[in-house]
């Protein structure tokens, strides 16, 4: 009776969509194994029913899910758990999750793009239906009665007023009942209304550890006999090279040990040394001593003004890049057009700040290479230890940790190598952990980015074209290249340095043209952080909605309704996009209802509103926001506040779970909108810590007004797409309130002086 491998889901590395696809195909090999084929010396209770590798059911009823997905605060487990167990009619108290080390047997294990909800609904619920169903069979027989006159219902399986657990099941049934791939496919699964878990308030499974203080964190990974290493980071992310290492300071320092150059490889961390001791402290203490002469990398003459010059440089050229979307009549559109608008958006690299930095414990045992650490794509880095260690990927196994916050920072493992190749040279288990300075200037923080738009209008002010240009460095170019997508040419291009940008508008002929600023790529490294290109391109998007508004004289919110008409191709598709850009004209319409839109304002106050579909077109969650913002004229602070946000996410599996993706989001929002923003300067990061990097306070946080579309639709992604379209509506606000257009994040209040006193209130 073979169990569910990993057919379908082996590709080292896939797109969003693909790892949907790969997802699948894995769901549809499906089998059930007996329990006869457990040991004969298994006590009654240790006995299992494993339909499939993502569960199993043991002599006491215990459903234990298989996790795969990293969780990092948002409760993940939980939400795939309620999916699996709504169908198998589990008992909620009895359901455990399992994150789950590395193996091939699980595919791609990689948590991000707000994918994970979306793309493992249907594989989990049909395999929670495949196992009542045989439940329920075999459950039929052992009480002899006809199955039809049987049902599960709470972890049994129930005949009129008699009833047999699963747990019995599992210690006393001949579970062989077996799936074939297509009859898997064919599965109905339940309707919503009959639905006990799903869209209910429950309790999230880890909350207990978290909060006793039991969860173990990457951070807190120990074994017998390991030593704590600090590294010295080098004067640019690529090319530096050591020339001399000076630790007679730190031989001073008790618990020492010494200081090495890594070799990579993988060329990871060029230019590294890491320094031992036998406590953390002695390591940090030691580090700070150890003086290293490098030679820098050419990095070392690069700034972040260079940078948005370089991408200047290629929106000028209208050839390169890789157009997203191209529609014939562009040029003619724009040449007979009556008036046309054009400006261009910045915004400022953005650390990921997140609260526990990265660290990594590694160590080889009986030929096999662990890395405990927190991660969220291990399959990305995987093959990146093998090349470093120079040993076969199948000897490397990542154990699995909570994450202390990843937001997209963990999706590149980087700092698990620099770990593995500490323990391989010193012949021992190292404990890396990285200093809060050493963690941000080794950070692979979101590029800096710049766009150009361009709307073209005919006589009656109806838009008939669009151009939207963006240069920023590309993460998924630099670390992940399977992931690439094909342009419309077939140019390469990376769809998480422009999503967003394919916008569910009508405005006659479109084009999205993405370039790859490759002086962002070649100094410093690009990283992925949450919502990664609509951070940058629905800052630019809504804030040029909102001044083509202004600029027609036309009320922004009827402005975006009248292009938000779902024609075309804007009117959607099954299963994951149905009722296309009406949905998203839904959401900003209640929000608009909701904020008061429309209403008198107090002086120097505003609402501003923005509307996006959250990432990808063909898993769109459709989200609307109204802020409120006061505008200090004096000081140019901006105070929000109120946030007011409208989302459709279709079918919303764990409802608490949502709200706190949708409030963190939004907060995040806010902060990189007002607050969050380095710069770039010759190599390193600016900012090294929280006193001059400064994320949103407590204090800042305004008043939140969220709510969610009633729906059954396909379940989408919700832990980015607040991230995105919060800074535009501040941005939009401010206009309200003063009059004054700022086209940079993060929004600082000498910008917002400077654009007061050189336009009168309007820039």
């Amino acid at each position: 009776m073979a169990k569910l491998q990993n057919q379908g889901l082996n590709e080292p590395l896939l797109s969003r969509r693909g790892f949907l696809i790969g997802m699948v195909g894995a769901g549809l090999a499906f089998g059930f194994a007996p329990t006869e084929a457990l040991s004969e010396a298994s006590s009654e209770s240790a006995k299992r029913f494993e339909p499939t590798i993502w569960y199993s059911i043991d002599g006491d009823g215990v459903v234990t899910v298989n996790i795969i997905r990293a969780e990092m605060g948002q409760h993940i487990g939980t939400a795939l758990a309620r999916i699996l167990a709504d169908e198998l009619e589990a008992d909620w108290a009895k359901v455990r999750i399992d994150a789950v080390d590395t193996d091939p047997k699980w595919g791609v294990m990689m948590t991000g793009g707000s994918n994970s909800v979306w793309a493992t609904f249907p594989i989990f619920s049909r395999a929670g239906a495949a196992g009542r169903i045989a439940l329920i069979e075999e459950g039929a027989k052992l009480l002899g009665v006809p199955v039809q006159q049987c049902l599960a219902h709470n972890g049994a399986v129930v005949a009129g007023n008699r009833f047999i657990s699963y747990g019995e099941l599992a210690k006393h049934g001949s579970l062989r009942r077996t799936f074939t791939p297509d009859q898997l496919a064919q599965l109905p699964i339940k309707p919503a209304s009959e639905r006990r878990l799903i869209g209910r308030n429950t309790d999230a499974i880890d909350i207990p550890a978290k909060t006793n203080g039991t969860a173990r964190y990457g951070i807190d990974a120990t074994v017998e006999g390991m030593v704590y290493a600090r590294p010295k980071i080098p004067p640019t992310r690529n090319g530096a090279r050591v020339r001399s290492i000076d630790d007679s300071a730190a031989r001073t320092v008790k618990g020492y040990i010494s200081s090495l150059v890594l070799e990579d490889p993988s060329n990871t961390v060029p230019g590294w040394v890491m320094v031992f001791a036998s406590s953390y402290p002695a390591a940090i203490r030691a580090a700070d001593l150890v003086k290293v002469d490098w030679l820098a990398g050419d990095g070392a003459k690069i700034s972040e003004r260079d940078v948005l010059d370089h991408g200047a440089k290629h929106i000028a050229d209208p050839n390169g890049g890789s157009l997203l979307v191209g529609d014939h009549g562009l040029g003619a559109a724009f040449l007979t057009a009556s008036s046309m608008l054009e400006r261009t958006y910045t915004t400022s690299s953005v650390l990921h700040a997140q609260l526990e930095p990265v660290n990594a414990l590694a160590f080889e045992k009986d030929g096999i290479f662990e890395i405990h650490t927190g991660n969220e794509w291990q399959s990305l880095i995987l093959p990146v230890l093998a090349k470093a260690l120079r040993m076969p990927q199948e000897r490397i196994v990542m154990r699995t940790y909570p994450i202390g916050g990843g937001f997209g920072r963990r999706l590149n493992g980087d700092y698990a190598v620099p770990a593995a190749l500490a323990a391989k040279a010193l012949g021992k288990p190292v404990k890396m952990v990285l200093t809060r300075p050493d963690d941000m200037r080794f950070n692979s923080f979101r590029s800096p980015s710049l766009q150009t738009l361009r709307m073209a209008f005919n006589a009656d002010g109806t838009v008939t074209a669009m151009d939207h240009q963006a240069s920023a460095g590309w993460p998924t170019g630099v670390m992940a290249l399977e992931a690439l997508e094909k342009g419309l040419y077939g140019t390469s291009y990376d769809p998480y340095a422009i999503a967003g940008a394919d916008h569910w508008y009508n405005v006659g002929a479109h084009r999205v043209r993405t370039l790859s600023n490759d002086l962002a790529n070649s100094a410093f490294r690009p990283g992925w952080l949450r919502a990664v290109a609509p951070g940058w391109t629905n800052w630019a998007l809504e804030s040029f909605m909102d001044e083509a508004a202004h600029g027609r004289r036309v009320d922004s919110v009827a402005f975006r309704l009248g292009l938000l008409d779902g024609t075309g191709r804007n009117a959607g598709s099954a299963p994951n996009s149905i009722g296309g850009a009406k949905r998203q004209a839904a959401v900003l319409q209640r929000a608009a209802q909701k904020a008061g839109w429309g209403a008198a304002m107090p002086t120097d106050t505003g609402l501003g509103i923005a509307t996006t579909f959250g990432q990808e077109r063909n898993m769109p969650t459709w989200i609307a926001c109204v802020a409120r913002a006061h505008v200090d004229r004096g000081s140019g602070a901006v105070t929000v506040e109120k946030l007011t946000i409208v989302v459709d996410a279709g079918t919303v599996v764990h409802p608490d779970g949502a709200m706190a993706q949708v409030e963190g989001g939004a907060l995040w929002g806010l902060s990189m909108a007002l607050h969050e923003g380095t710069e770039f300067v010759k190599g390193q990061v600016s900012d090294t810590n929280l006193d001059s990097y400064t994320p949103l306070r407590i204090g800042d946080v305004p008043e939140l007004d969220i709510e969610f579309i009633d729906s059954t639709e396909v379940p989408v992604g919700l832990g980015e797409p607040a991230t995105t379209v919060v800074a535009p509506a501040i941005g939009n606000a401010i206009f309200a309130a003063v009059g004054a257009r700022l086209r940079h994040l993060p929004i600082r209040p000498a910008a917002l002086r400077k654009a007061l006193a050189s336009h009168g209130g309007a820039q």
